[in-house]
C-alpha cells in the first residue's frame, strides 16, 4: 500500500494503522481516504483483532489535515461527491469498527487531521501535540462529522472556541478540557499505546466490543443498531429460535414454548 501512503500492520492482536507521508505533514488526499476506507473494512472482519493503534509517522504531524492542494482542485461536485461524501464514509467507518481504536497523537493534528483523532475510542497524546480547526482561516469549516463528535466529547462552548477562532491548543490544555486521554513525554506514545491496547486485548473481546457499542448509543450513535444486535444475539440463543430454525428446515409447524 504505497500509492495512498498509509500502512497496516498487525502483530497479535493489535492493529497499527499509520498514515504516511511525513514530508507533507501526513495531509490527506483522497488515495489515503481510500486506503483508511479499505483497511477499516478489512480489520472489521479480521476476528483476531481486538484493538487497533491509528498513528503517523514523523515527529511533527499526526495529520495537518486536509491536503489543500487535492482537494482546491476539485471542482464544486467533485468536492462534494469526491471529498465530502466519502470522507464522511470513511470517518464513520472508522469510528465504528468493532474493535476499540487508540489514536497516538505527536505533533500537529489540525483540521481533518483533529476530525480523524475524533473517529478513536481513546486519545494518547505525546506533550508536543498541538490540537486545532484552522478552517475558518481558509474559508470553509470542519467536516467529516468533526464538529457533532467534538460537542459530544468537549461540549458546545468549547467545541465553539476552537472552531470559531481557528487557535490551537496544546496537549496539556487538550487534556484538561478532554479533548485527550493520555498524555506522556515526546516519543512514548506509541508504547504508551501499546500498553494500554495489551490491557484491552487481554480482555474478553465481546463483551469489550459490546461495550464500546453500549457507550456510542448512549451517545446516540448507532442507537438502532445496537439495539437489533443486542435483541438479535439474545433471541439467536433461545430454545425458540432452536426450534424455529429446526421447523423450517424439517418442513413443519414450530411448537415454541417461550424459552
Amino acid at each position: 500500500m504505497t500509492e495512498g501512503q498509509v500502512r497496516l500492520d498487525i502483530e497479535g492482536v493489535v492493529a497499527t494503522i499509520t498514515l504516511d507521508r511525513p514530508a507533507k505533514l501526513n495531509a490527506l488526499t483522497p488515495a489515503m481516504l481510500d486506503q483508511l476506507g479499505e483497511i477499516a473494512t478489512g480489520i472489521d472482519r479480521d476476528h483476531d483483532v481486538r484493538v487497533v493503534l491509528l498513528t503517523a509517522a514523523g515527529e511533527r504531524a499526526f495529520c495537518s489535515g486536509a491536503d489543500i492542494d487535492a482537494w482546491s482542485r476539485l471542482s464544486p461536485v467533485d468536492f462534494w461527491r469526491r471529498w465530502i461524501r466519502d470522507g464522511h464514509v470513511v470517518y464513520d467507518r472508522l469510528a465504528q469498527l468493532r474493535q476499540p481504536m487508540i489514536a497516538v497523537i505527536g505533533g500537529l493534528a489540525l483540521g481533518g487531521g483533529l476530525e480523524l483523532a475524533l473517529t478513536a475510542d481513546i486519545r494518547v497524546a505525546e506533550q508536543q501535540a498541538t490540537f486545532g480547526l484552522p478552517e475558518v482561516g481558509v474559508g470553509i469549516v470542519a467536516g467529516w462529522s468533526g464538529i457533532d463528535r467534538l460537542v459530544g466529547l468537549i461540549g458546545p462552548s468549547r467545541t465553539k472556541m476552537l472552531g470559531l477562532t481557528g487557535d490551537p491548543v496544546d496537549a496539556a490544555e487538550a487534556a484538561r478540557i478532554g479533548l485527550v486521554d493520555v498524555t506522556c513525554g515526546t516519543g512514548e506514545g506509541l508504547d504508551t499505546a501499546h500498553r494500554l491496547a495489551q490491557r484491552i486485548g487481554s480482555r474478553a473481546p465481546i463483551a469489550v466490543q459490546l461495550t464500546k457499542q453500549l457507550v456510542g448509543a448512549v451517545q446516540g450513535e448507532g442507537r438502532a443498531a445496537a439495539m437489533d444486535a443486542m435483541a438479535g444475539g439474545l433471541a439467536m440463543n433461545t430454545a425458540d429460535c432452536r426450534e424455529g430454525v429446526a421447523s423450517f428446515r424439517e418442513k413443519r409447524s414450530p411448537e415454541f414454548g417461550n424459552r
